[in-house]
């Protein structure tokens, strides 16, 4: 079955960076778009970032355009979020999916504070 095991958070001040990470098994990894989304307290889930089996196509929701990047590397079954410029906003649980496929990981908390 699908396993997604995201890893990374933390506390982190405004300004800072943080660099996510999700391994994933129990598919064809190369195969699959990516992504991560986040949930802050009392919020809906919001999408941030996908990108495709190749990585020839990635999206990023409006609010982390600029400051975070996606990508992937196919021979460890691992996506990653590079997360710059971190404002107080961003705080939220974050998790990777699989489009298409049902699985969910744990989530990893990402907290910014001063």
């Amino acid at each position: 079955q699908v396993q997604l095991v995201e890893s990374g958070g933390g506390l982190v001040q405004p300004g800072g960076s943080l660099r996510l990470s999700c391994v994933a098994s129990g598919f064809t990894f190369s195969r699959y778009i990516m992504g991560w989304s986040r949930q802050a307290p009392g919020k809906e889930r919001e999408f941030v970032a996908s990108i495709t089996g190749v990585g020839d196509s990635i999206n990023y929701a409006r609010s982390v355009r600029g400051r975070f990047t996606i990508s992937r590397d196919n021979t460890k079954n691992t996506v990653y979020l590079q997360m710059n410029s971190l404002k107080p906003e961003d705080t939220a649980v974050y998790y990777c999916y699989v489009r298409g496929l049902e699985g969910r990981g744990q989530g990893t908390q990402v907290t910014v504070s001063s």
